[in-house]
């Protein structure tokens, strides 16, 4: 049987740096084994201790801190090798100009070590973290790793792309909008044209359809995205490369609830997880636009539209409170604590109980008219 020939790949140049930083990462080792000295990688702790809040910069980034990883250390001995093995598949993605899922890497990397019983990765539970350690070792994002997410999140507005080479107008998407991929890089996505004005990020894909179906996007010169709730990667670095490339800015209508204010502090701050990856994902210039803790009364609502807090919800609110970014800011504290005080939440679908298009034709409009939201 003929062997295949291996397809040339041209490399973009972030690639290309990519590959620099494994090829740095091997050499290590590689010297490390030729002076007979123990082969070690040390990666950045991601943990809560090694976080902090920078007040110029105004987004989570991580500290210095780093864990030795060691192959000579016999309870560090498998995770060196994975972390190896994670490093090592990447660079075949790369080098081959293909990409796969996290789930896929873990597939790709899964084999019985020769001469014994032991699986080189139990489960995928073991390989994500273990990805995670590789982005921030190699201070490149999962997506620069040929690297994706299950996509989540729609975009629909008078803005003109071309994604992997194809031209896409995303008003003229139907009811469905254009479906935001894992992987919205430069090399894969470019923006060519758009009027928009500004972008309004919705919590759900209910309220979406509520928004698209009115045509809210046309009526005010926007663009309207969704995350389907906490949104993935991909949604977060598309609003980012909206805000910093178009200087569009972000307004964010999202429940009135602890779910509602983290999700809003992910997109404005960055989450505590990604830390590493807040200068290339946040958003410091984000606002709140709602829904708010005083538009049960301002707009009226109906008792049957609260959901009580629970214990759980409480802790969460007086934990976002404290929020460095929070903690000194009046009108967010006013907010968190009028929330307690009413003892329930409210989400942004409440308001169909005053007409089925009070969100899009008066809520939304008349709010940022007024520029009535929380920085």
């Amino acid at each position: 049987m003929a062997s295949k020939t291996k397809t040339q790949v041209t490399l973009a140049p972030r690639d290309t740096k990519t590959l620099k930083r494994l090829n740095e990462l091997a050499d290590v080792v590689v010297t490390a084994a030729d002076r007979c000295k123990d082969p070690h990688v040390d990666i950045p702790a991601r943990t809560l201790s090694n976080v902090r809040y920078n007040k110029a910069r105004r987004f989570i980034e991580m500290g210095r801190n780093t864990n030795r990883r060691q192959l000579f250390n016999l309870s560090q001995a498998k995770s060196f090798m994975q972390t190896m093995l994670v490093a090592s598949g990447v660079t075949q993605l790369i080098e081959q100009g293909k990409t796969t899922s996290i789930r896929g890497l873990f597939y790709l990397m899964k084999h019985t070590i020769h001469g014994t019983k032991e699986e080189t990765f139990d489960n995928q539970g073991e390989s994500d973290p273990v990805i995670e350690d590789v982005e921030v070792l190699l201070n490149s994002l999962r997506e620069e790793l040929h690297l994706y997410a299950k996509k989540a999140g729609e975009m629909v507005g008078d803005i003109t792309l071309v994604d992997s080479g194809d031209e896409i107008n995303c008003a003229r998407m139907g009811s469905g909008g254009y479906g935001i991929p894992s992987i919205v890089e430069p090399e894969v996505i470019q923006f060519k044209k758009t009027s928009a004005k500004f972008i309004l990020h919705v919590e759900k894909d209910t309220v979406w359809q509520r928004f698209n179906e009115d045509r809210f996007w046309r009526n005010n010169d926007c663009i309207l995205i969704h995350g389907g709730g906490q949104p993935p990667r991909g949604v977060r670095r598309m609003l980012y490369r909206l805000h910093n490339e178009l200087k569009l800015p972000v307004y964010c209508l999202l429940d009135n609830d602890p779910w509602g204010y983290y999700i809003y502090s992910v997109i404005k701050q960055g989450s505590i997880n990604l830390a590493y990856e807040s200068q290339r994902m946040a958003i410091p210039d984000a606002r709140f636009l709602g829904l708010r803790s005083i538009d049960y009364e301002r707009c009226a609502l109906s008792d049957s539209v609260q959901i009580a807090l629970n214990d759980i919800d409480r802790k969460r609110a007086k934990q976002i409170a404290n929020y460095p970014w929070f903690a000194n800011k009046k009108p967010w504290q006013k907010e968190i604590q009028k929330l307690l005080d009413n003892g329930f939440k409210l989400e942004v679908e409440a308001l169909i109980s005053k007409d089925i298009s009070y969100v899009t034709e008066e809520y939304t409009p008349q709010r940022l008219k007024d520029g009535n939201w929380l920085d």
